[in-house]
């Protein structure tokens, strides 16, 4: 039986590097992308490699059309007709009320987030159709969608709150032809993204306020995405699965 091809966005680091070592382990291939740091794509791919499946590195901005079709063409020109993707690029912005975002980091935070994800199924579909593939969409949400995170990134909880709208209609239109639609929606998860956001001793802080008082592992994260593209997930689609430790 061949090996499923699967692409992970923002695959480099965190949650998506810890799903790419997943999936590999559960026989996929994998297709990888980054924006910016190439030694941190190819050190995963390199883990990738070592569990003996293939995988490709591609560096692309997920927001511009352009990258979005070289990306897939690509992939399919390397690895073949892709089986599964999943939409794990994303940022966040600094930790700020919304009064004090700028404008720009408003923009970025959704075209990455929303325009982002909307133009990688929109391309995955059309590949999909056209070869006929049962395939499965994962797409990352978050827990900040349902709580709104007033006072940190009121902006970044709307665009996740976009992505579990997407992955509701898109799993619908797409059920006909046999393509599963789900989230997952992480909580509070040790990634180096606090960092990114200016505040890296989050996890710490925020730990006390999650029922199972710790932060997540990212291959906590990478678990259920594992699961939701597996064959014991065959009848769930539409589904924005939480994995946040009670919160």
């Amino acid at each position: 039986m061949p090996r499923p091809i699967t692409l992970i966005t923002g695959g480099s680091r965190g949650i998506g590097a810890a799903a790419c070592h997943r999936l590999a382990a559960d026989g996929h291939d994998i297709a990888l992308t980054y924006v910016q740091d190439e030694p941190a794509a190819e050190e995963t791919a390199e883990a990738v490699r070592a569990t003996g499946a293939r995988c490709l590195v591609v560096q692309a901005d997920t927001s511009h059309e352009p990258d979005v079709d070289r990306l897939f063409d690509t992939v399919a020109a390397e690895l073949g007709p892709l089986t599964n993707l999943v939409n794990n690029a994303g940022v966040t912005g600094k930790l700020t009320s919304l009064a004090d975002a700028p404008t720009d980091d408003l923009r970025r935070v959704l075209d990455v987030n929303v325009l982002g994800t909307l133009l990688c199924c929109r391309r995955a579909v059309r590949d999909m159709t056209a070869h006929h593939t049962r395939g499965a969409i994962v797409n990352v949400s978050s827990g900040a969608a349902t709580i709104g995170s007033p006072g940190e990134y009121v902006h970044y909880a709307a665009s996740k709150a976009a992505v579990d709208t997407i992955t509701l209609g898109l799993s619908k239109e797409l059920g006909p032809d046999g393509i599963r639609v789900n989230g997952v929606a992480p909580g509070l998860t040790d990634t180096d993204m606090h960092v990114t956001m200016g505040d890296p001793d989050r996890p710490a802080r925020m730990a006390p306020a999650i029922p199972l008082r710790r932060a997540a592992a990212p291959s906590e994260i990478a678990a259920g995405i594992a699961w939701l593209l597996s064959a014991d997930a065959s009848y769930t689609t539409g589904t924005v699965l939480r994995i946040a430790g009670g919160r």
